[in-house]
C-alpha cells in the first residue's frame, strides 16, 4: 500500500513547496495538495469517516474550521504556521513553521520524522549501498563541512573525497546535499540535531 500524504493550505506556492520537499524525503508516497478539507473529501470522493491519509500537513485556519476532523486524526496532523501559535487546540497537535529558510524547515520535518518513529529498527549492517569511509564522508556532507575539512578530518586526499562524493551520488541516485541530508537522517547516519 502506498502511503498517502495531504497538504492542505489555501497558499499554493507554501504547499508547493512543502510537496517537493515530501517528495524528495518520501518518493514512495503519494503527495497531494489541497485548498481546504472539503475539497480533499470531494476529490477523493471520501466521507469524514474513510479518509486514508498516512498525514495531514495543514493550515492553522484549516484546522480551526475542521477541529473536530483533526481532532480524530492529531496523531498524523502537523499544523503548518508561519508565525508562533498558542491556545488549547494547538496543544494536542505537532507544529511546522514553514517560515523558516529551506535547510531549516527541512530539518524540523526530519525532527518531528525521527520523533515518530523512534522505536523504528534502524537498517541491518551490510544493508547498505556504502562504504564504511562513504559513510562516515557523507555523514560530514550532510553536517555541512566542506571537501577540504572533510579531507583533513578523515586524513584522506581531497580528490579522494571528491570521488567518495560522485560515488555516494552514484550509488544512491542522489544529487543535492538536501535528498543526501534525507537519506542520512532517515537510515540513522546521523541525527537531524547535527545538521
Amino acid at each position: 500500500m502506498i502511503p498517502r500524504i495531504a497538504i492542505i493550505d489555501q497558499n499554493t506556492l507554501e504547499a508547493t513547496g512543502l510537496k517537493s520537499i515530501l517528495c524528495d524525503m518520501a518518493p514512495m508516497a503519494d503527495v497531494s495538495t489541497f485548498t481546504s478539507v472539503e475539497e480533499m473529501l470531494q476529490e477523493d470522493e471520501y466521507s469524514d469517516e474513510t479518509v486514508r491519509f498516512f498525514h495531514f500537513f495543514v493550515s492553522s485556519q484549516e484546522l480551526i474550521s475542521h477541529a473536530d476532523f483533526f481532532l480524530q486524526r492529531q496523531r498524523q496532523t502537523i499544523v503548518l504556521t508561519s508565525q508562533p501559535i498558542t491556545g488549547k487546540q494547538f496543544e494536542l497537535f505537532h507544529t511546522l513553521d514553514t517560515s523558516q529558510l529551506e535547510h531549516d524547515l527541512l530539518k524540523s520535518i526530519l525532527t518531528l520524522f525521527e520523533r515518530a518513529h523512534k522505536q523504528r529498527p534502524l537498517p541491518q549492517e551490510g544493508s547498505s549501498p556504502l562504504s564504511a569511509r562513504e559513510t562516515e564522508v557523507l555523514a560530514l556532507v550532510v553536517k555541512g563541512y566542506i571537501n577540504k575539512e572533510i579531507a583533513d578530518q578523515l586524513y584522506i586526499s581531497l580528490p579522494t573525497v571528491i570521488t567518495h562524493r560522485k560515488n555516494i551520488c552514484d550509488k544512491l541516485h542522489l544529487r543535492s546535499v538536501s535528498s543526501l541530508t534525507i537519506y542520512a537522517v532517515t537510515h540513522g547516519i546521523v541525527s537531524a540535531e547535527d545538521i
